[in-house]
């Protein structure tokens, strides 16, 4: 059996992370400047793991923390601190992309609550790879091929799976910084 289950696009998905960003904003309050929907549920017609990937953004590295402690204390489980992986041409320096990462409660509807600090790399990478395909359908389209591909590999965790993704991930986003540059488009 695979480690990765792809499925159909859900037009329910949307409805989930609302009521999703409803319960982590009232965990998190004012720890948080904001909360999004990323991740393939988040781009209309992309297939996707049946996982809502959600990015809950601090405005202080001291605030992850903070945000771990009151959603562990909701019953939410903290995963151990970790680092996205650098995207070529962008920072290298590490603490351009630390996070943590928390997930739902036992029996809830599963979710990936990626907890970031604003104005870092990766923080904005999620929001740019997020809109630029939700503006260009047909790579999307492509993208959601590919993760499909991908899935039916013998892979034997989601972390092997991600690391397929990594490279084919940056060569979307580094025209979507292009894109970003010709639209205007910002955090």
């Amino acid at each position: 059996m695979n480690a990765i289950a792809i499925v159909n696009p859900d037009a329910n998905w949307p409805a989930q992370y609302e009521k999703t960003a409803e319960v982590i904003g009232r965990i998190l309050g004012d720890t948080v400047v904001r909360i999004d929907h990323i991740g393939s549920t988040s781009v209309p017609g992309l297939p996707a793991k049946d996982v809502l990937d959600i990015q809950a953004t601090v405005a202080a590295e001291s605030e992850l923390d903070d945000a771990v402690e009151l959603l562990v204390a909701a019953d939410w489980e903290a995963r151990p601190p970790r680092r996205d992986h650098p995207v070529p041409g962008l920072p290298t320096d590490e603490f351009q992309w630390v996070k943590r990462l928390v997930m739902e409660p036992q029996y809830r509807r599963r979710v990936n609550l990626h907890l970031r600090v604003a104005g870092r790399a990766n923080q904005r990478y999620a929001l740019l790879f997020r809109d630029y395909l939700r503006a260009h359908p047909d790579t999307a389209a492509a993208y959601g091929e590919f993760k499909r591909r991908a899935a039916a590999l013998p892979l034997e965790s989601v972390g092997e799976y991600a690391d397929l993704k990594d490279p084919v991930c940056d060569l979307i986003y580094l025209p979507a910084e292009e894109w970003a540059a010709h639209t205007g488009w910002s955090v």
